[in-house]
């Protein structure tokens, strides 16, 4: 379990903090472009580490990044008219460009004003789907990172957020959870539960799929995972660091070979920090950041991309989040209070393992069940939460590197387009799993994480 002291290092992240000062070194997402739909539109009001910004889409089409409140009379700007080239405020009519250049000043007559000052601007990209944003040391900058899911056609890719009333550590340790998926998701990863005797014991899979099996569809919800059997067993984790973080195989018992040999089935999961990870899937890529925007609200980037088009409605259907009590794709909010046990419904459990439907919608309540921020100091962990353990400590390495001096884990990573998240690969036991992954960055050989 960590102390007091760590668990405060990892979960804060606003100005002035260890963990806000390091996330800072790094491009982070601020919204989705499915947020700025087109030139002129709507201005949004969002906040990442615990600062106030007001992102806008100008009448070019170029996306800008300022703090929210107007430099003139400190006026929310999320109020303002975005219009001819700018975004203007409602008070007094100032009006700044996406770089925060001032363009107007019609309650002062003097153009000085425009060269002395500027609104608070940011350096933004809007690459795969998603508006990113550099709040950290202006001088201390570090090259924009390269993912797969930049490239190819805005057809083939899907990206929703969900803002959930939680610290972004309760989230992203539960991404690198492999022991939780065959559980609480129990109805789409093991449809067949209700016909089966509960065990934590080891249990033989009944089959498994190689990558490249797939035809590249989703043809159901389950095509993205497939042999749901392979979850029925707790997964032996082996773990390795890399540069950007560290990866590791869940290993599960597969079907005997034809010669009658033992196998594994694998996925493997690599974890980029500071706030990402890629999830195992076979039918496309697919990856997740944890965005913290408080210390207690955290924006959740799904990015799905792959080969052929994607249906953005299928796509939320599949995480659960095509029911409007709990999400819309306009506000992005996810809405469940302890008022009615936060949307459970209890009369379908005959049917339905945790009262919920879809993946996203399921990790999001158990997160927010925990409370805003987990006292991480009354745990007890068990050998299946070694990626967590993993990840805790990749984490505080990374405050601890920047605290020194040094560039934080990952900093130095820019290409991430070759690293791959293998599903459900079946490999004779005791094989090298890391050599279905040769661009994963490993450093040595995989670890086994105390739990302690």
């Amino acid at each position: 379990m960590l102390s007091v002291e760590e668990n405060e290092i990892l979960t804060r992240v606003r100005a002035g903090t260890p963990m806000g000062r390091m996330m800072r070194r790094f491009w982070l997402p601020i919204c989705s472009s499915h947020q700025l739909p087109g030139p002129d539109c709507d201005p949004l009001r969002t906040k990442l580490l615990g600062e106030p910004f007001v992102v806008f889409r100008d009448s070019g089409g170029k996306v800008g990044v300022l703090d929210e409140f107007c430099v003139h009379r400190r006026a929310s700007l999320a109020l303002g008219r975005v219009e001819d080239g700018g975004i203007r405020c409602l008070l007094h009519g100032w009006k700044f460009t996406t770089d925060g250049t001032i363009l107007e000043t019609p309650n002062h007559c003097a153009e000085n004003v425009k060269q002395k000052i500027k609104q608070p601007a940011y350096p933004v990209r809007e690459a795969g789907g998603m508006v990113w944003t550099y709040i950290g040391p202006k001088e201390q900058e570090p090259p924009f990172p390269h993912y797969a899911f930049f490239d190819g056609p805005g057809e083939n890719l899907v990206v929703l957020r969900i803002n959930t009333a939680v610290n972004y550590l309760q989230l992203y340790e539960g991404g690198t959870d492999s022991s939780h998926v065959g559980i609480l998701h129990m109805n789409m990863m093991n449809p067949g539960w209700k016909d089966q005797t509960f065990t934590s014991g080891d249990t033989k899979a009944s089959g498994g799929v190689k990558v490249g099996e797939s035809d590249g569809t989703l043809s159901s919800k389950t095509a993205m995972y497939v042999s749901a059997d392979l979850f029925a067993s707790a997964p032996d984790l082996s773990i390795e660091d890399t540069e950007y973080g560290y990866h590791y195989a869940a290993l599960r018992d597969g079907p005997n070979a034809e010669d009658g040999s033992e196998t594994w089935s694998v996925r493997i999961t690599p974890v980029m920090l500071p706030i990402g990870r890629m999830i195992p899937a076979i039918a496309f890529g697919f990856y997740v950041f944890e965005a913290p925007m408080d210390d207690t609200e955290t924006a959740t980037y799904v990015v799905f991309h792959g080969k052929e088009a994607l249906d953005r409605q299928a796509m939320i259907d599949t995480m659960g989040l095509a029911d409007e009590r709990f999400w819309n794709d306009r506000d992005c909010n996810f809405r469940a209070g302890w008022d009615d046990r936060l949307g459970q419904d209890r009369a379908s459990f005959g049917h339905n393992w945790s009262g919920y439907t879809g993946i996203e919608q399921e990790d999001a309540v158990i997160a927010l069940s925990m409370g805003p921020i987990v006292d991480r100091s009354k745990e007890y962990l068990v050998p299946a939460d070694e990626g967590v353990i993993r990840l805790r400590r990749r984490l505080l390495d990374s405050v601890k590197r920047h605290e020194a001096g040094e560039d934080p884990i990952a900093l130095a990573v820019t290409e991430y387009a070759d690293i791959d998240a293998p599903a459900d690969i079946i490999i004779p036991k005791g094989s090298d799993w890391q050599s279905l992954v040769p661009n994963n960055m490993g450093l040595g050989r995989p670890t086994k994480a105390a739990a302690e």
